[in-house]
């Protein structure tokens, strides 16, 4: 990073965090106006800043209001950068779709890749968060785009990205994914089945400049099943387990060490890590979660308390034990890997 572009990063996050965006656009079009090319005041700037502002709530240094107006901010000036780039529509580089998986709410990594799109000449049909896998694919027969981009940011989500991968091959249309829900180098979006993963916006551009991704034929063969029957009888007890952690966790007279959003938060991961049969999933989520939690002052020992609650209510599936067993030694970490497209707090 050059000596402007960190000056650029400082500038924007004081006006971000201050919930400037006033200030915060202006410092943008200055900075256009200077000559910084558009990509590198997308990705080296604005997407910098967005990180930095997961990162600074993992650690407790700002707050939830502070970071969803830092957020906020940094959502304007991309809306304002999107009216900036005097980039037309090269008809040669083709038509990219890009949207964030179904129930996935993180949608300034996918904002961020549709806008480097666009700066290098492509047609993009920008979906943006939340995106129900049925409406992706409806939009898919009316635009037919040469591939489908899709982002998100939650391992959680891995079971609904894998019913949109497999819905829009079977529609004709290449996938390509990216964000730390597929896990570090990508390893669940091979599991998946997508045709190609890339760990940022950057690459993402890159990765589809190099090439037509091939369209597959429809060969009427069935979808990998990744949902075995712990997954299934966990995902269909999640609530009542998570209303039977609250209870086994709460002490008369003090206050609860772990939200109920936190034990639904442990379920799902857990739920996530058997999908995808990879315990290191929710070892690393713990051990994030861990960090965030004595960050706020709350006691290290109640992760192994919730874990071993956990444990206690799914005695009947083996595999989740194991999993439960792994993660007994949880990693202290003040933030999970936030690489997505565009660096995207996950």
């Amino acid at each position: 990073m050059t000596a402007a572009v960190a000056e650029r990063v400082e500038a924007l996050w004081a006006a971000a965090t201050a919930g400037d965006e006033y200030a915060a656009t202006g410092l943008a079009a200055d900075a256009l106006d200077a000559g910084l090319p558009m990509e590198t005041l997308l990705l080296d700037v604005v997407a910098a800043v967005q990180a930095r502002v997961g990162h600074e709530w993992a650690a407790n240094r700002i707050s939830v209001a502070q970071e969803h107006t830092a957020t906020a901010v940094n959502e304007r000036v991309l809306a304002s950068l999107a009216h900036r780039s005097s980039r037309q529509i090269d008809r040669a580089m083709g038509r990219i779709m890009v949207a964030c998986i179904d129930g996935e709410w993180h949608a300034f990594p996918a904002r961020l890749l549709a806008e480097v799109l666009r700066v290098r000449g492509w047609q993009v049909d920008y979906l943006g968060a939340q995106v129900p896998t049925p409406h992706l694919v409806a939009h898919l027969h009316l635009t037919n785009p040469d591939a489908v981009a899709l982002s998100s940011s939650l391992a959680i989500r891995l079971p609904a990205a894998h019913a949109a991968i497999t819905a829009c091959q079977a529609a004709g249309t290449p996938v390509v994914v990216g964000g730390a829900a597929f896990g570090p180098g990508g390893r669940y979006a091979r599991l998946l089945g997508a045709d190609a993963w890339a760990p940022d916006a950057r690459a993402a551009a890159d990765l589809l400049a190099a090439g037509p991704l091939p369209r597959r034929t429809p060969s009427g063969d069935e979808p990998r099943r990744l949902a075995d029957r712990e997954y299934t009888e966990l995902t269909r007890s999640a609530g009542d387990l998570v209303r039977g952690l609250v209870a086994d966790l709460t002490r008369p007279g003090q206050p609860p060490g772990w939200t109920a959003e936190h034990l639904a938060s442990l379920v799902d991961y857990l739920r996530a890590a058997l999908y995808v049969d990879d315990p290191e999933l929710f070892t690393s989520f713990v051990g994030w979660m861990t960090g965030v939690l004595t960050a706020r002052d709350v006691a290290e020992p109640e992760v192994p308390a919730a874990l071993d609650a956990l444990a206690d209510r799914v005695a009947g599936f083996p595999r989740a034990l194991r999993v439960l067993a792994r993660a007994r030694r949880p990693r202290v970490s003040p933030a999970r890997d936030s690489r997505t497209y565009g660096g995207q707090r996950t």
